[in-house]
């Protein structure tokens, strides 16, 4: 069945499937539903043996299985959630093409990275190539707040799933945005909300109280001090840089007249691939303890935390993968990034795992996110020439 891969990143831009990320919300644009939907029948039209996997309710992640004459087994991987929408400056589900590129929310990040690949699976399907490995394609759910579909993908190549999966892959592809370089490395993640308590009092009388928002600006200037003085002395990754660490949210307060009896930051730790998380996690504790000089400081456990994809196990899968972009794309680099993929989890689970996708980071989550569709439309090439040579 021929695909355009153009209109298949149409059809998955005009379909919602917004995370949540952690907020209690309901209605037609939020999860994965509708996506995995589309893919099902899609993988139908193939006449591919699928699986849906229930993460959460109305989030399940989808495998199809294309099977190869070859001992290869390959995973390509995307995920079916956006970020909101809220700002943006173009309607996010109306994809419009104007100058080359496609617009709307989850072109970048990640829906063109699956379109690529459903197109290449698709022309794989039609030709068959001699000694191709079997290729599954995984769309998981939950990527932008937590990785927990990822995680759950891993569990149906355990000995003794009930899966498509005959046995554990060999290496997965994961689509995201990497401007066709092959991404071997990333940091992980640790976050946690920080509390202060002070003491509510009528703020005409401020000094009867005990402000936890001025409280807390001490604890947020520790953090940047950290940043600053602290994470450029901590283990260095040639490919990643040096840690990084930031104060992200804040609240406090229940109204203007009232002394703030208490206020909450959440904080966003980045570890480089060989870090411990729940060490870097204890050491800013300790440190802030130190330096902030104020009592009634409350550390929740962390709510994310992640290790980083080390490139010590996926460097073979890495060349291969460069080799075969480099006949398109000459100027293709093995590299490391700062921001976290499924593919850390994946990787976990003793799977070589790299990164390599259309468009730039610097598209995902804007308020006019687009994709480039001349990139859009090498990706599914390079997906087809990697799947078929593996």
């Amino acid at each position: 069945m021929p695909v355009n891969v153009v209109e298949t990143l149409a059809d998955l831009v005009a379909i919602p499937s917004v995370n949540p990320m952690g907020q209690e919300v309901s209605g037609p644009d939020y999860f994965e539903v509708r996506v995995t939907d589309y893919l099902e029948a899609f993988f139908e039209r193939l006449g591919l043996p699928w699986q849906r996997q229930t993460v959460e309710p109305d989030r399940d992640n989808i495998i199809a299985r294309l099977d190869g004459t070859s001992q290869g087994l390959i995973v390509f991987e995307a995920h079916q959630d956006t970020v909101p929408v809220e700002g943006m400056t173009v309607p996010p589900f109306e994809p419009a093409i104007r100058q080359g590129r496609l617009y709307g929310r989850g072109s970048c990040d990640i829906k063109g990275g699956m379109a690529a690949m459903l197109a290449a699976l698709a022309r794989l399907a039609d030709e068959r190539p001699p000694d191709m490995p079997t290729v599954v394609m995984a769309c998981t759910v939950n990527e932008e707040y937590g990785f927990s579909g990822a995680l759950a993908l891993t569990q149906l190549w355990t000995p003794g799933a009930d899966s498509l999966f005959a046995r554990v892959p060999d290496g997965v592809i994961v689509a995201e945005p990497t401007l066709l370089n092959v991404v071997v490395a990333h940091r992980g993640i640790v976050r946690w909300r920080c509390h202060v308590d002070g003491r509510a009092a009528h703020s005409s009388q401020p000094h009867l109280g005990d402000n936890a928002i001025y409280k807390m600006s001490h604890v947020v200037q520790a953090i940047e001090r950290y940043h600053n003085e602290v994470t450029p002395t901590l283990t260095r990754h040639p490919r990643c840089g040096n840690p990084t660490v930031c104060a992200s949210t804040i609240a406090g307060g229940i109204s203007v007249n009232t002394v703030p009896g208490h206020a909450v930051i959440e904080i966003d730790r980045r570890v480089v691939p060989g870090e411990d998380p729940n060490q870097a996690y204890d050491r800013l504790i300790a440190y802030i303890a130190e330096q902030a000089g104020v009592s009634g400081i409350r550390h929740e456990p962390p709510y994310r935390i992640f290790v980083g994809l080390s490139d010590d196990n996926n460097g073979p899968l890495g060349e291969r993968l460069a080799a075969v972009a480099r006949e398109t794309e000459p100027g293709c680099q093995i590299m490391g990034v700062p921001y976290g993929t499924d593919a850390a989890v994946l990787a976990a689970s003793g799977v070589p795992s790299v990164v390599f996708g259309p468009g730039s980071i610097d598209q995902a989550h804007t308020a006019d996110e687009w994709l480039e569709i001349s990139q859009l439309e090498r990706a599914a090439e390079i997906y087809y020439r990697f799947a078929k040579q593996a």
